[in-house]
């Protein structure tokens, strides 16, 4: 009886530790306060769990952010203007979205079928850059009528149920875009990444931040648009660091991880004390900044001798007189059909496009002939002249060999997934062909040059007149690249290629000896030829951590800003007086990102919302 009793009273005690264990393992959430609505914030219930939702932008936060200190950081970051609003304004923004809540729930009959349909629609519109009328006007009568012809009536009558109105697609694409910010959120949170920012303003004379970001995911470095954000004030340094800084506090990506920050040579982007780059050093320690190359390649290669100076202008003086206005263009137009010219037109001179002198150039000297004949019509004598002047067309086809030769770097540089070892490759061989155009010209030789060497020859010209012009802009060319392309290759040596180049000095001897270690492994030697730099050294990573992060703080950072220059050209075609800001700034996201919507789960997470 006594043993019986006491294992009763030891079973008891165990069931009562247990049941304390469990009570302590359960995760206190925060529950939401009537006063939090003073901050601008209602609840939303997903699932059993409570998180905040603003009523401005009707954004709900993750449930850890259920405080006022980080309710009162987003409203101060994305609503600066709401900041100082009473309670009973926000109490207004809460009752107009309950009614829209309570109609929208009323009126939809959409099925989870044509729901799903109209996300995807929604997507193809974004992708394409569109209006988002198109698919009210277009897609969806056209494949009624594609249905009706190849299917039945009732297919018709399905697809009807598909909603696809303005402002119906305008809130698809904004969920798609918080869901593909989300996911990119995720996989950036707690790694390495690098930043691509550049400020510009739009022909609507908006101030726009676009920031890209590239970040270690797996066995391979991604990059993707971060955000895009409109500077309501002075587009300063500060301003520009609080931007980025409230958006990754907000998103909780700590700037321990960044790695490097690449902008243009702007005061306010590169300034060593206040620029953008001296405040993301002073949170980011081990950030490394890089001048855009592109940008480095456009100054280098601007300055001109008067002499060539003197031609240029003369070009753009020509080229201003018939392409601005309507009546000269269509006359020129007809005078080079009529003389079976391959081209019809002359190009614009704009200084900030980058391939802009090589192709007015190009042309110019093509249609120099129908110039020179339509300016002497036109009474144009004096510069009709010059196109007939055997130095001015030697030294016009000049420039437009060489500023050919630009173009070509330029394009080498452009695209995605570009990293500082191939970039400095590309340029320390131009840098070599620079000797090798002077080295020729000394001996007479104009082979380099295509258009100078088949207009000498067609008019049995001599170059030796011009070719003293020639060698000085060459040299100069040399002495402008050299200092904004210090001989920095070699230090990218043993990155490029591990097996047969030398350690660099700066490696400590831990990282010297795991590169002898790593160089040393046959099997390594057998992968580098079928793997891409950044899957070799992300896989060298693993077993050699110390010279294969030293490898991956050089691949990680962008060597240019031309994501960002691509991602202001795509803002430039989205909008249009019928877009909103944020229209925008999420069009341009599912637009551009890589990463593909998980349209199911936002599909059972509209239903939620909508039901609740």
């Amino acid at each position: 009886m006594d043993r019986f009793v006491k294992g009763k009273r030891k079973a008891t005690e165990v069931a009562q530790s247990q049941a304390g264990q469990s009570k302590a393992n359960v995760v206190k959430c925060r529950k939401y306060d009537e006063a939090y609505l003073a901050l601008g914030f209602t609840v939303n219930v997903v699932g059993e769990e409570e998180r905040p939702m603003c009523v401005l932008c009707l954004k709900t936060l993750a449930a850890d952010s259920m405080k006022p200190t980080k309710l009162r950081r987003h409203i101060e970051s994305m609503h600066p203007n709401y900041v100082q609003k009473p309670i009973e304004f926000f109490k207004r923004k809460l009752d107009q979205y309950r009614g829209q809540q309570s109609r929208f729930v009323k009126a939809t009959t959409a099925t989870a079928k044509a729901q799903l349909a109209s996300y995807k629609i929604a997507y193809r519109v974004a992708q394409c850059k569109k209006s988002h009328t198109i698919a009210e006007e277009l897609i969806l009568p056209a494949a009624i009528d594609m249905v009706s012809v190849m299917l039945d009536e009732a297919s018709v009558a399905k697809l009807k149920t598909i909603p696809v109105s303005n402002d119906t697609i305008s809130r698809r694409i904004q969920d798609i875009a918080n869901d593909i910010e989300e996911q990119l959120i995720e996989k950036i949170r707690g790694k390495r990444f690098a930043l691509q920012v550049d400020e510009a303003t739009d022909s609507n004379k908006d101030s726009l931040l676009i920031a890209y970001v590239r970040f270690v995911d797996f066995e391979s470095l991604n990059e993707d648009l971060l955000f895009c954000k409109y500077i309501p004030k002075r587009a300063t340094a500060d301003e520009l660091f609080k931007i980025i800084d409230s958006y990754l506090t907000e998103a909780g990506i700590n700037w321990e991880d960044c790695l490097g920050i690449c902008t243009d040579g702007a005061q306010t982007m590169a300034g060593k004390r206040g620029g953008l780059q001296a405040l993301i050093k002073r949170v980011a320690p081990k950030a490394q900044w890089t001048h855009c190359i592109i940008h480095r390649e456009a100054l280098a290669s601007r300055p001109l001798s008067p002499t060539l100076n003197d031609v240029l202008s003369e070009v753009v003086i020509a080229v201003n007189y018939i392409k601005t206005r309507p009546l000269k263009s269509r006359l020129f137009s007809a005078l080079c059909e009529e003389m079976g010219a391959d081209h019809t037109a002359v190009l614009f001179h704009s200084e900030a496009r980058w391939l802009s002198r090589g192709k007015v150039l190009s042309r110019v000297f093509e249609l120099r002939e129908q110039i020179q004949i339509f300016l002497q019509e036109e009474g144009m004598n004096e510069l009709a002249s010059k196109f007939g002047n055997e130095q001015f067309l030697m030294k016009l086809a000049y420039l437009s060999d060489i500023f050919s030769k630009f173009n070509q770097l330029n394009l080498q540089l452009q695209g995605k997934d570009k990293y500082l070892p191939h970039l400095a490759d590309q340029v320390s061989s131009f840098i070599r062909k620079l000797e090798l155009y002077g080295r020729k010209l000394e001996q007479g030789n104009t082979e380099s040059f295509e258009n100078l060497t088949n207009f000498s020859k067609t008019n049995k010209l001599t170059e030796s007149t011009v070719i003293p012009c020639f060698l000085e802009h060459i040299s100069a060319l040399r002495g402008h690249f050299q200092k904004y392309f210090p001989d920095n290759s070699v230090q990218f040596d043993w990155v490029r290629d591990p097996f047969t180049a030398p350690a660099p000095d700066d490696l400590s001897s831990s990282e010297e000896e795991q590169l002898i270690e790593m160089t040393s492994d046959s099997s390594m030697r057998l992968k580098f030829p079928s793997q891409t730099l950044c899957e070799f050294w992300l896989g060298v990573e693993r077993e050699f951590p110390l010279i294969g992060q030293k490898a991956v703080e050089i691949l990680l950072p962008f060597a240019t800003s031309y994501l960002c220059e691509g991602g202001f050209s795509a803002v430039a075609s989205l909008k249009t007086k019928y877009r909103s800001r944020l229209n925008v700034e999420h069009d341009l996201r599912v637009a551009i990102s890589k990463l593909q919507p998980r349209f199911e789960q936002i599909c059972s997470e509209k239903q939620a919302h909508c039901s609740h």
